[in-house]
């Protein structure tokens, strides 16, 4: 990373350790997330009327068993007078004589057998309508993340290099997989849930208060108290699922870098320092969720024990207004039952709108990606097809970071199937020359022209595959060799591989691997040399067939050996080619048609091999310090 982005980049981590604010429900937010609903608006609708439903349906079983009891309290009145005896073997006898024939009879057994009925037939619609709309909610929850990450990483996808020069790559890996992961939530486990609690708690209050207003009143003497302590619970949970979330992002950064730069920590012997600080920022995290932890324990025995108290209060009065003949043994049935039902959704409402909130963090988070502007402009129209490679830059200024330019004035030319070669100490410029070329960055002044037209009026995507570049450092996927050549391209044959492979000088090693083509390579291409990995580089720009080609420093790392098959390759993929080339062993770019010498951000000398050491300038002692 230059060092313009440097301090952009600690903000950028400085600001993601932040806790993101935001309500248990944004209107705005959640419209943008409902738009992602769209194409499932049926499923949306449909679960939302059993939502509805299954609220309605739980509140009728409490009455349909109170009247059962009811019935049951109403045969054993009349059984305890059917003896006067005192004989109990007698009275024994004549109950259970009594309970067969009330039980039997017509009236009495078929009003029993009834509501029976009815209560096994609402337990079962209750089950299938619980099964519809726990389904339903949970896939529409998956369609709309489903969406929303395509969305999100086609939107990673074209973001200019500076916004990862900025932001850490654990951070958008959240942001791509957790952080969407939460709005799932909001429909299998938020808002549709909440709206049926709540609707439940309507029901269920209204319908107390019509059976029995008096025990309605004693049964929510807690409710207040019950209130209180959800609303403390609520702001709680609220803050440690914050800093869970932040913990995580944090987390997700550290071990993201650090396994990627696991050669450098054992090398230098930073294994414990590193452990150090990860053992740092994991306590954090723990602690984090101690905390909900901690809430979720202290808040669910005081619920319970509320709940205990209410059910307390009912029986005190109930029985007395049993007594006095003001209500029925089964108005007492189904009131305790009722209290279960008014407990439990408030119960669950703190943790509900809690998920709420961590979805609308989460949607916060991701949109705000989503609403990054950092996305390379592609307006350009003009077609690349019969592009010959005129290179021309007039007085172009670059700087990574505001005015901080670290390119000034530059000022050359590469006519089509001319080698161009850039020398210089490192920091000079050599690799922001390249990268405005590719289109990897924005310069701020000046031009650049490519067979006589503005560079960004060209299609990108064409633009972009008919500049091959190859970088010092190369990357691998964790695919095969022709995967990594082909980079997923069907247009691109196996005929067409083998043949850029031979051009370049690399066939031979390849078809000595394990499975040829076909070996997979691993992470990164572990189980490839340098030279190696450097040599299927050359093959994946040759392939291309590009009409520019752009070497950044290609023969660095690598030995000898290496070095003399990657020149060869060099001059074979470069014949006919526009090429720029970066070097710094001076060897690989005496033949090149023009030299580039730059030092901190200027061309301070350019010609060809002769004409430079003729100078006896900077080029000359260049030469002179890697040769004598």
């Amino acid at each position: 990373m230059s060092t313009a982005t440097a301090a952009p980049a600690k903000e950028e981590r400085k600001k993601d350790k932040t806790p993101a604010q935001g309500r248990a429900f944004d209107r705005e937010l959640f419209g943008r997330v409902f738009a992602f609903t769209k194409p499932y608006r049926g499923i949306f609708w449909w679960a939302v009327v059993l939502t509805f439903v299954l609220s309605i349906v739980g509140v009728l079983r409490p009455i349909m068993l109170g009247w059962l009891v009811d019935v049951a309290a109403s045969v054993y009145e009349q059984l305890f007078a059917i003896t006067e005896t005192s004989n109990w073997n007698a009275r024994s006898i004549a109950w259970a004589a009594g309970v067969t024939r009330s039980l039997a009879g017509p009236g009495t057994g078929t009003l029993v057998w009834a509501i029976t009925s009815v209560v096994v037939v609402l337990l079962i619609v209750e089950t299938v309508v619980q099964y519809y709309q726990a389904y339903w909610t949970a896939w529409l929850g998956q369609a709309v993340t489903f969406d929303l990450r395509q969305k999100l990483y086609a939107k990673v996808l074209g973001f200019k290099l500076r916004y990862f020069d900025r932001t850490p790559i654990g951070t958008l890996v959240t942001r791509v997989i957790s952080d969407i992961e939460t709005i799932d939530d909001i429909f299998s486990q938020g808002l549709l849930m909440i709206m049926g609690d709540i609707l439940k708690l309507l029901v269920v209050v209204v319908v107390m208060f019509v059976y029995n207003w008096k025990l309605a009143l004693l049964s929510m003497v807690p409710i207040p108290l019950l209130l209180w302590s959800t609303n403390i619970f609520k702001n709680s949970i609220q803050k440690s699922f914050q800093d869970v979330r932040t913990q995580v992002a944090r987390l997700n950064a550290f071990v993201q870098e650090h396994i990627q730069g696991m050669a450098i920590v054992q090398l230098f012997g930073r294994e414990q320092q590193e452990y150090r600080k990860f053992q740092a920022i994991n306590r954090e995290h723990r602690k984090a969720h101690i905390r909900s932890v901690l809430a979720y324990s202290i808040f669910f025995p005081v619920v319970e024990v509320l709940s205990a108290i209410s059910l307390a209060f009912l029986v005190w009065w109930g029985v007395k207004d049993v007594l006095a003949g003001h209500a029925t043994l089964g108005d007492i049935f189904a009131y305790i039952l009722f209290i279960n039902m008014l407990f439990r959704p408030i119960r669950q409402l703190a943790d509900r709108f809690n998920v709420l909130q961590m979805g609308m963090v989460g949607s916060e988070r991701v949109f705000k990606v989503l609403d990054t502007g950092s996305a390379l402009p592609d307006d350009g129209t003009r077609s690349t097809t019969g592009l010959k490679g005129d290179i021309r830059f007039n007085d172009v200024w670059f700087a990574y970071e505001d005015e901080n330019f670290v390119l000034h004035e530059i000022t050359f030319e590469a006519k089509a199937g001319e080698m161009v070669a850039l020398v210089g100490a490192t920091g000079s410029g050599k690799s922001s020359i390249i990268n405005i070329l590719s289109r990897a960055y924005e310069f701020q002044r000046g031009e650049v022209l490519l067979d006589g037209h503005d560079i960004n009026s060209y299609a990108l995507a064409e633009l972009r595959k008919s500049i091959a570049v190859v970088l010092q450092d190369v990357f691998l996927f964790s695919d095969t060799v022709h995967n990594n050549i082909t980079l997923g391209d069907p247009a691109i044959s196996r005929a067409d591989v083998i043949e850029a492979a031979k051009a370049v000088g690399a066939h031979g090693f390849i078809m000595r691997l394990p499975d040829g083509y076909d070996t997979e390579v691993r992470e990164r291409g572990s189980i490839l040399s340098l030279g190696q990995r450097q040599l299927i580089a050359f093959i994946r720009a040759a392939v291309n067939k590009p009409k520019v080609l752009v070497l950044d420093e290609a023969t660095s790392s690598v030995d000898s050996s290496s070095e003399q098959l990657i020149q060869q390759a060099t001059e074979n993929i470069t014949k006919g080619r526009t090429s720029i080339v970066i070097a710094h062993r001076l060897s690989t770019i005496q033949k090149a048609d023009r030299i580039l010498v730059l030092g901190k951000g200027r061309i301070i000398e350019q010609g060809d091999h002769q004409s430079l050491l003729a100078q006896d300038g900077a080029y000359r002692k260049l030469y002179e310090l890697q040769f004598r």
